[in-house]
C-alpha cells in the first residue's frame, strides 16, 4: 500500500526525463524522505545525483518507500500485538456481560417480587 502511494506521488514538473537536473526543494518526495529516511548519507546523495540528473524518480521513490515501511514497521507490529490482546479483552468482556446480565436478572426479579409489580399478571391469571 505505501509502495504505491509512494509510486504516484507529484515530483517536479519541470523534469521531463532522469537524465534533467531536479529541483528538490519542495519535491513532495524529498520532504517525505527529510521527514522519514534516517539515513542522512542516502538522502544527501540522492538528493545530489537528483539535482544533477543522475537518477530517476523509480529509484528515488523506491528509497523513499523503503525507508518509510522501515519506519512503519514497529508500529504494525504493535498494532499487531494490540489486536491479539484486544480479543481477549473482547472475550473477557463479553463473559463478563454475560454474568453481569444473568445477575440483573435475577436483581431485577426478587424487585419485581419484592414490590408486588407482578400484580396484574397474577390476578389474570385466577
Amino acid at each position: 500500500m505505501v509502495t504505491e502511494k509512494v509510486r504516484a506521488m507529484y515530483t517536479d514538473p519541470t523534469r521531463l526525463r532522469a537524465t534533467d537536473p531536479g529541483h528538490v526543494e519542495g519535491n513532495p518526495v524529498f520532504m517525505h524522505h527529510d521527514a522519514f529516511n534516517p539515513n542522512r548519507a542516502e538522502v544527501d546523495e540522492l538528493k545530489d545525483r537528483y539535482r544533477r540528473g543522475a537518477v530517476g524518480d523509480v529509484e528515488v521513490k523506491q528509497k523513499l518507500a523503503a525507508a518509510l515501511n522501515a519506519f512503519l514497521d514497529p508500529i504494525r507490529e504493535r498494532r499487531a500485538r494490540y489486536e491479539a490482546n484486544m480479543s481477549l479483552v473482547r472475550n473477557a468482556l463479553e463473559a463478563g456481560t454475560a454474568r453481569a446480565r444473568a445477575a440483573a436478572q435475577e436483581t431485577m426479579a426478587l424487585v419485581r417480587d419484592a414490590l408486588d409489580l407482578g400484580y396484574l399478571e397474577k390476578h389474570r391469571q385466577r
